[in-house]
C-alpha cells in the first residue's frame, strides 16, 4: 500500500469516528468516491482486506485504523 492510501484510510477512519464513535464499522469501499476510478488500487485494499487480514466485511474503524498505523 502507497503511502497515499495509508493516509486516506487514517483520515477516513478519524472522521468516522469522530462524527459516530469509537463503535463505527466501515468497509473498505469506505475509502473510495462512489465511482471506480482506480480499479488497480481497489483490488489491492480489497486483497489486503479479504485474503490478507481475513476480515469481515465490516470492521471497527479503530482496528483498523491500528492495523494501518502498526503494521
Amino acid at each position: 500500500m502507497n503511502k497515499e492510501i495509508k493516509e486516506r484510510i487514517i483520515q477516513v477512519c478519524n472522521e468516522k469516528i469522530a462524527k459516530k464513535g469509537e463503535n463505527v464499522g466501515l468497509s473498505f469501499y469506505a475509502f473510495f468516491k462512489n465511482k471506480n476510478d482506480n480499479p488497480k488500487l481497489l483490488m489491492e485494499i480489497a486483497t489486503w482486506w479479504i485474503e490478507t487480514h481475513q476480515l469481515d466485511h465490516f470492521e471497527k474503524a479503530v482496528k483498523i485504523k491500528q492495523m494501518i498505523i502498526l503494521p
